[in-house]
């Protein structure tokens, strides 16, 4: 695979974190952005997120993988039942920034931009799952609930059977560094809550990293 592929963690509507780090990496064409879900609730520019990410799929090769709270998100548009517990996991910050007071409102585009989310994502070796993953199970094989919901911090998988490195998020590491177990990265470092949004260079290891202000993160001593 040709150019650079790079991961960003749970974006959860910080722009001017998602801003900050595109402008840093400056995507070329050659590239492969791997985005690891939870692009809805929490943060308060929502709609913006989406719409700098499709203008970044026009510049490089984008892909989207989908997390929970966007699973959470279309399911709504099929049954309503559980809309106070989205409303809870931050869901009105989404309503906010698209200005509408249903799911159902939310324009078109955006939804078309969730449903075409991809499970998980693999290149040669890695591969990218929101949440989790069992170490035994081939990707295709995966249970929907760990692929999305599964919290690192209720257990941890072994190395996959590919042998290849897992990329993932959700995990908010509150601490603003990344989890490296070796044959595991977890790059949410809670840029809605404390910490800062991840951008990585996954063949070399770079990182980029800025809050939910744009701020990029001080060198550590």
């Amino acid at each position: 695979m040709s150019g650079r592929v790079i991961a960003i963690g749970d974006i959860h509507g910080c722009l001017p974190a998602l801003e900050t780090l595109v402008k840093l990496i400056s995507p070329r064409k050659e590239d492969t952005i791997v985005t690891l879900g939870d692009y809805v609730d929490r943060g308060m520019q929502v709609r913006e997120c989406f719409d700098l990410l499709m203008d970044l799929a026009d510049q490089c090769r984008l892909v989207p993988i989908l997390g929970n709270h966007d699973e959470m998100l279309l399911g709504l548009l099929e049954d309503s039942q559980a809309l106070l517990d989205w409303l809870g996991y931050g869901g009105t910050t989404t309503l906010y920034s698209f200005g509408v007071k249903r799911p159902e409102e939310i324009p078109e585009k955006y939804i078309r931009f969730l449903r075409g989310c991809l499970p998980y994502y693999e290149t040669k070796e890695h591969f990218f799952v929101h949440a989790n993953y069992l170490a035994d199970f081939p990707l295709e094989a995966q249970p929907a609930e760990v692929l999305r919901w599964e919290y690192l911090r209720d257990w941890q998988p072994g190395p996959h059977i590919s042998g290849k490195k897992a990329i993932v998020g959700h995990t908010a590491q509150k601490t603003g560094r990344i989890l490296d177990l070796g044959y595991l990265l977890c790059i949410d470092t809670c840029c809605y809550g404390s910490g800062y949004l991840t951008a990585m260079d996954v063949a070399t290891g770079q990182i980029w990293q800025a809050d939910k202000t744009g701020r990029l993160k001080p060198p550590e001593p």
